[in-house]
């Protein structure tokens, strides 16, 4: 017993030892790099400003607040904000709009990337695929003022190009941004076209890295382009467009307040009011503070709750998650 004793505690000291070692280390190529070290300061501290800072107000969401009280002296009321918008007349009507937003996004927005990426990386001349990824490229630099802008002067009933078009094949012209009906399919559309060309680039770097060797061996097998895509590209990227969906399915709920304000008038509002809009009048235009941010709090937690759900689905079916 004694030995064994004895033996144990040779162990525990040798262990001590050893992460007594690993941590002299460490700090030593700490103070060896402490140059490279210094540029992660200016990351943690945008952080901690203006992500984990903000996180204070949040009590705000269960306060009814008073101005001359503060955050902190301000009354609480548990969920009664949380209560009176999910009991809101409202609810359904942005719910709906923000969901039928996000999931035609994802739906008509996501593949169209990768599409765009799988086309340009079976380009052969040079010169031609630097033009088209140029081309693509360009639209996501657009502010959305400007973005905005162009679908209005396009969609114009008097002057636009697209209804031009309409009336020249036939057709009668539509008021495309007092309707609607047409709100979500310019939105999306529009989103499209601007950011295609962007997000095309990370599963163009994904292909990069795939081996050439499979392609050779396909071809030695007979396997056609249009194989070779389907049996070696996709597989190949898989794991990132795995990745890509889950954080844009993390973010359902968080449809662009910007572009839809732009792009809201009295006429489409029953289409275009979504949660953040909402929020904007409520907490800004309202001066009601509290209910302004148990609104942004609801939709928060319901991202996570569906980033949550969905990689842990990831985690089961393809093996590919965030963590």
């Amino acid at each position: 017993m004694e030995i064994t004793k004895l033996k144990t505690a040779g162990q525990a000291v040798g262990t001590s030892k050893k992460g007594k070692v690993k941590a002299f280390l460490y700090s030593k190529n700490i103070i060896r790099n402490y140059d490279l070290y210094l540029l992660l300061i200016p990351v943690i501290a945008f952080y901690i400003i203006f992500c984990y800072g903000p996180m204070y107000g949040l009590q705000l969401a269960f306060k009814d607040f008073v101005a001359t009280k503060g955050i902190t002296g301000s009354p609480w009321v548990g969920f009664k904000h949380l209560s009176r918008f999910m009991g809101s007349p409202y609810f359904l009507r942005l719910i709906g709009n923000t969901l039928g937003i996000s999931v035609a996004q994802l739906v008509f927005g996501f593949p169209v990337p990768i599409i765009l990426a799988l086309m340009i990386n079976e380009v052969q001349n040079t010169f031609f695929k630097k033009l088209v990824q140029n081309i693509t490229y360009a639209p996501h630099f657009l502010s959305l003022v400007v973005l905005v802008g162009m679908v209005k002067i396009f969609t114009n009933r008097d002057y636009g190009l697209i209804n031009y078009m309409i009336e020249v094949l036939g057709g009668t012209r539509i008021d495309f941004m007092q309707s609607a009906g047409w709100f979500r399919p310019l939105y999306v559309i529009s989103g499209i076209w601007q950011s295609a060309g962007w997000g095309s680039i990370i599963y163009i770097a994904a292909l990069a890295g795939i081996d050439i060797q499979l392609h050779e061996s396909a071809k030695i097998d007979g396997a056609g382009r249009f194989q070779r895509i389907w049996y070696i590209n996709l597989p190949g990227i898989l794991p990132t467009i795995v990745i890509l969906l889950i954080l844009n399915v993390g973010k359902l709920m968080n449809v662009g307040f910007e572009k839809a304000f732009l792009m809201q008038n009295d006429l489409n509002l029953s289409a275009s009011d979504i949660i953040a809009t909402y929020s904007y009048r409520i907490g800004i235009q309202g001066a009601q503070y509290s209910y302004a941010t148990a609104i942004g709090l609801f939709n928060s937690v319901v991202n996570c709750v569906l980033l949550l759900t969905i990689n842990s689905i990831s985690r089961k079916v393809s093996e590919s998650s965030l963590w």
